[in-house]
């Protein structure tokens, strides 16, 4: 018998329900060039995944709103990627699971214990330090029951911007005290998956890397994936040859906004904001908020809640002054070119360097 034909195998799994390995071929061509894997890997990791035991997976969710939930286990059709996610053994979930009660923490406890240091613990939401009562599962705090199931964790997944970074319920004035898992977890590897909510195919492009590999993914400095998160939105956007022209909508209903003009002055944090919206997109690749006329609001990045307000410009855009605006309207291409020529300096420097183009260096003071 074939590995990928093992009882419990995902490989199993997928033949049952009718996917065919030419299927499953394509959609690992797919994740490989998602993780800028060379082509050669689409067939080792099929053959990994298929051969692979299905994953254990115990998912906690604390101080949230469930839209990671919503945005990881539903997609306006069933695709192979929810095929995938289905495959795993999601032992434990407290919004998804049909038990209750004791009988889901029997679950949990029986998860850990037959799969220790091999489950992967996926967390939503953030921890209150502020009271324990703020927010208790089956009574149990959410803080002791993270410290409990990290344990046996072979890596902990944080998912959404509250797990993450602590998210809206850390804004000023913070009155749970929350904080992220990685403020609590020191000694388990996290994988940081932010995004308010974040998007379907980061999970599991994830999710194939750890049955490929048995490891996690290249990591940033801020503990996401770089394959997802190594560019800003602003390096990948449709709208990103406006921006360099110096053509930017000033409000939602012009006629620049309906050319699709660049979003920068109506408060888009896509020049700041590093996530795979304009590749990933939403929905089965049909979107994603810029595509559809609302700019990038920066929700996968630390502390956006408090950055100032949605729809007040970051600055200027760098290296192109109120003379340069000026002279890309009246001569066009001309002036364009060198402001896109400074910018992709400016980018390809930081990228080199896998350093962030902050704030500050797009911000320029008009003397």
């Amino acid at each position: 018998m074939k590995p990928s034909e093992k009882p419990g195998s995902v490989g199993a799994g997928l033949k049952q329900r009718g996917v065919t390995r030419r299927e499953f071929l394509e959609f690992c061509t797919a994740v490989t060039a998602m993780l800028a894997l060379p082509p050669s890997m689409a067939k080792v990791m099929a053959e990994a995944i298929s051969g692979a035991r299905r994953q254990s997976v115990i998912w906690l969710s604390f101080q949230e709103c469930t839209g990671c939930t919503e945005s990881i286990t539903r997609s306006h059709s069933p695709t192979l990627e929810n095929l995938i996610f289905d495959l795993i053994s999601l032992d434990y979930h407290h919004t998804l699971q049909a038990a209750s009660g004791e009988a889901a923490e029997r679950a949990r406890a029986s998860a850990m214990k037959d799969n220790e240091g091999r489950y992967l613990l996926i967390v939503d939401g953030s921890i209150p330090m502020g009271n324990p009562s703020y927010s208790t599962i089956a009574g149990i705090s959410n803080y002791d029951m993270l410290v409990e199931t990290a344990k046996g964790a072979a890596a902990i997944v944080a998912v959404g911007t509250c797990a993450t970074y602590g998210g809206l319920p850390k804004a000023d004035p913070n009155p749970t005290g929350a904080v992220s898992v990685s403020d609590i977890v020191k000694d388990k590897p996290i994988i940081n998956v932010p995004g308010c909510p974040p998007i379907p195919v980061v999970m599991t492009g994830v999710l194939a890397h750890f049955l490929t590999f048995g490891s996690i993914p290249e990591l940033d400095d801020l503990g996401r994936p770089k394959s997802f998160y190594g560019e800003t939105i602003h390096d990948r956007c449709y709208r990103r040859p406006f921006y360099d022209q110096g053509k930017f909508a000033e409000s939602f209903d012009d006629e620049a906004a309906r050319q699709g003009w660049c979003l920068f002055k109506l408060g888009c944090k896509g020049p700041v904001t590093y996530n795979a919206c304009a590749t990933a997109k939403w929905n089965d690749g049909t979107s994603f908020p810029i595509q559809s006329g609302h700019g990038c609001i920066g929700c996968s990045e630390p502390n956006f809640w408090g950055a100032g307000p949605l729809y007040k410009a970051l600055s200027m855009p760098v290296s192109a002054n109120t003379a340069m605006l000026g002279g890309a309207v009246a001569a066009g291409a001309a002036a364009g070119v060198v402001i896109t020529w400074h910018n992709r300096s400016n980018k390809s420097a930081a990228k080199m360097a896998h350093d962030k183009v902050t704030v500050q260096e797009l911000t320029r003071e008009e003397k």
